[in-house]
């Protein structure tokens, strides 16, 4: 069993950056995406930053979460590390595996819900960017791309079946990287994970612009009491959890 550790301190930033500032450096590059699947964008870039940071290689068991095109899961895999990518999408499953084979990186990935998934498996480390948007219906979207980003009225729907489920994924020592917006609310998921019995905390913060699906939404989520009247900056925080 391999332990993850961070290969260094975690600065936490607390500043504004435009959405490119994020993506050269460190957002996954050179992956296709069918059309429908979520590209690597701001969150995936500050996660993939989150992940560099993790003590990974040929004893590590990984699993992603919501895999999309695979970007995440291929940096760890490029690392040694044995990694499981899982996705309800059909079409993300079929994205991850056409970049594995394009960049000749062993990684195994499987259609279908993570919990039914990977029964009786326990990883080193779990990343996950999870669905976080706030959305008006109560039911998650079973097609199209809106299941990349819609997550319930709270945007909370996936966030928590992930901090309930992280016992059952991590050995012990093991570590769940995950990424969601704010407006989440970061505080909720490190009590939920408190709970679970993992340490966790914040480990990164930053602001970014607001994308095309806030916006879109901008009048409901004002009413529902989520964002100020004429907010522009959503801010994306990472939360790391060790499970003892």
């Amino acid at each position: 069993m391999a332990t993850v550790r961070r290969r260094g301190p975690y600065s936490i930033p607390e500043v504004r950056v435009p959405t490119t500032v994020l993506s050269p450096a460190a957002r996954p590059v050179g992956l296709i995406a069918l059309p429908g699947v979520y590209r690597p964008q701001a969150d995936t870039a500050l996660l993939a930053r989150a992940l560099a940071q993790e003590d990974l290689g040929p004893g590590s068991d990984v699993l992603e979460i919501g895999t999309g095109t695979g970007g995440l899961a291929l940096q760890a895999a490029d690392t040694g590390a044995r990694v499981t990518a899982v996705d309800v999408s059909w079409l993300a499953v079929v994205t991850a595996r056409l970049n594995a084979l394009r960049r000749r990186i062993p990684l195994h990935v499987v259609h279908g819900d993570f919990a039914g998934r990977t029964a009786e498996h326990r990883y080193d480390l779990v990343v996950s960017n999870p669905p976080y948007v706030p959305a008006p219906s109560c039911r998650l979207p079973s097609r199209g791309p809106r299941r990349a980003w819609d997550a319930g009225p709270d945007g909370r729907t996936v966030i928590d079946r992930i901090c309930g489920g992280a016992p059952r994924l991590l050995r012990p020592g093991g570590v769940l990287l995950m990424v969601h917006s704010g407006l989440c609310g970061s505080a909720e998921t490190v009590r939920r994970l408190a709970g679970e019995g993992l340490a966790a905390e914040v480990t990164a913060r930053v602001s970014v612009p607001w994308g095309p699906v806030l916006r879109s939404r901008r009048g409901w989520l004002e009413r529902q009491g989520l964002v100020a009247e004429a907010e522009e900056w959503e801010e994306l925080v990472v939360i790391r959890a060790r499970y003892p």
